[in-house]
């Protein structure tokens, strides 16, 4: 049954959570327009192509596509068929320094139990501890609470997904796995504590001292069954083109190469954006009701100014982050036998201890597959990433600047021979990204990545809120509650829907 056509949403970027948002308030009769600076859809999650090799940008899996996932809930809802996809099972293989045996983090919980047995012994309370927080935890999300609440009816949104399961977690909120760890007598389990900053580190942004103890213990589990997570077959550009379908649908509409470059508003509430027009090199300003601004927290200070004491608070907030991470990654097209035979889809590699996390001295690494898509018969992708200090790259020179990625990519094609067969004749593309890059073509300032760390001091009800000082103006993305990955960002893009229809300025 057809509804009546509601307010009109301008969505600010089509990176996963804008494109959600914009496909469900579409199916629920609003008026929707979505533009992006990019060519294709997507964002982080989106793909390029080279010499007929398929390259994802910066997600390379996914979370949520199982019944009840937040993926699967949506496209549900939206009607529209998920993609095709594969369990990665292991979902990660860990190298820590010197080490030719990898920890394996196993889908099946059985299987995953006895490894981390054999691995660590002596952590079982450490992991029957995170179980318990993280069935706890994955119910109450699962009532869709919002966090942090800002007015009475994110309150009771909260307060609702609130059950007596839920209270166990409460002594917990203000510890960080390190705090954890020293509970349990095994803060001096080097390779214990090796192994978390590394999962964690690629998950939340912060180590095991840092890291929401409550985030963890879901960032850590999540890719146990009946969880998991998925490799999609073609590529993850299929999961925002199954999303554009959805919002074209219901008759939302894309604009792909448009530029916002102002969030307008007049009296603490939204009035519109001014546009760029890429391709024609024309401006105009698009009225709106409600906008969705899919962008970091940092863009969105900088695409308003509003002169009120809420938004100046707000933006001093923002200023006090701690400064987020870079990411430098390298693009590989190589021949099937440079891939060991049972190369495993995603691998961490740790080089040594006494370095940081980042820097090439940690990589993490997704393998293509045979018939997925990503590469012609006999053929294969490797793509290789590390976090890195984004500061460095946008000092000095261009000379500056070319040295330094070049160092950078001999480093980290040097560290990947020592897992695959990287001669020069199995070598068929490469390139490499950095945070430069990634400012380039997804817009996020100077190119971070990930969102927001998620620490005790930015994760749940003291993160950053969908809701801002602007009546009308909405975030979501790894900004936001409950963090990174397509899945998190789905998360954020539904609550900011509920909040919409529901009217709750």
């Amino acid at each position: 049954m057809s509804q009546k056509r509601k307010s009109r949403v301008v969505v600010v970027g089509a990176g996963i959570g804008g494109l959600t948002a914009g496909a469900l308030l579409a199916k629920r009769g609003y008026e929707v327009v979505i533009y992006d600076q990019a060519i294709v859809p997507g964002g982080c999650a989106s793909t390029f192509k080279r010499r007929g090799l398929t390259f994802d940008v910066g997600a390379t899996q996914v979370a949520g596509l199982e019944p009840g996932g937040i993926h699967h809930r949506i496209f549900s809802e939206l009607e529209i068929e998920l993609p095709a996809t594969t369990y990665c099972d292991p979902a990660c293989a860990v190298f820590l320094p010197g080490e030719t045996e990898p920890i394996r983090v196993w889908r099946d919980r059985n299987l995953w139990k006895q490894e981390r047995q054999r691995q660590f012994p002596g952590s079982e309370p450490f992991w029957n501890l995170l179980a318990r927080l993280f069935e706890a935890s994955w119910k109450f999300q699962s009532r869709d609470p919002v966090l942090p609440p800002r007015n009475l009816w994110d309150c009771w949104q909260l307060l609702s997904a609130v059950r007596l399961d839920t209270l166990i977690t409460v002594p917990f909120t203000l510890m960080t796995v390190g705090d954890a760890l020293k509970l349990y007598g095994l803060a001096g389990d080097k390779r214990l504590k090796t192994f978390l900053d590394m999962q964690l580190k690629l998950y939340s942004q912060v180590d095991a001292d840092n890291t929401a103890l409550l985030y963890a213990a879901t960032a850590l589990a999540v890719s146990q069954a009946p969880q998991g997570l998925f490799h999609l077959k073609g590529s993850m550009q299929v999961l925002s083109d199954r999303l554009v379908a959805g919002l074209e649908k219901y008759g939302g509409k894309i604009y792909m190469r448009h530029s916002v470059k102002e969030i307008k508003s007049d009296q603490g509430k939204v009035t519109g954006v001014r546009v760029y027009n890429q391709k024609t090199g024309e401006t105009h300003t698009e009225a709106a009701d409600e906008i969705v601004a899919n962008v970091t927290v940092q863009n969105l200070i900088k695409l308003s100014n509003p002169s009120s004491s809420s938004w100046q608070r707000y933006q001093q907030h923002i200023d006090k982050l701690p400064e987020a991470s870079g990411a430098f990654v390298i693009y590989l097209g190589v021949k099937q036998e440079a891939i060991p035979s049972d190369c495993p889809p995603h691998l961490q590699f740790l080089y040594d201890y006494d370095g940081v996390i980042g820097e090439n001295n940690s990589l993490f690494v997704s393998v293509s597959k045979p018939g997925d898509g990503r590469a012609p018969t006999g053929q294969a992708t490797i793509i290789a990433s590390s976090f890195t200090d984004v500061g460095m790259w946008w000092k000095g020179t261009k000379e500056n600047y070319d040295s330094l990625k070049q160092q950078y990519t001999q480093e980290a094609v040097s560290r990947l021979g020592t897992y695959f067969n990287l001669t020069p004749d199995n070598i068929i593309h490469q390139e490499t990204a950095t945070p430069r890059t990634f400012a380039k073509y997804t817009a996020r300032e100077q190119g971070i990545v990930g969102g927001v760390g998620q620490r005790v001091s930015t994760f749940g009800p003291f993160g950053i809120a969908n809701r801002t000082p602007i009546k009308g103006l909405w975030l979501v993305g790894d900004s936001t509650h409950p963090g990174e990955g397509t899945a998190g960002v789905s998360y954020s893009a539904l609550t900011v829907v509920r909040q919409i229809i529901n009217k709750t300025y």
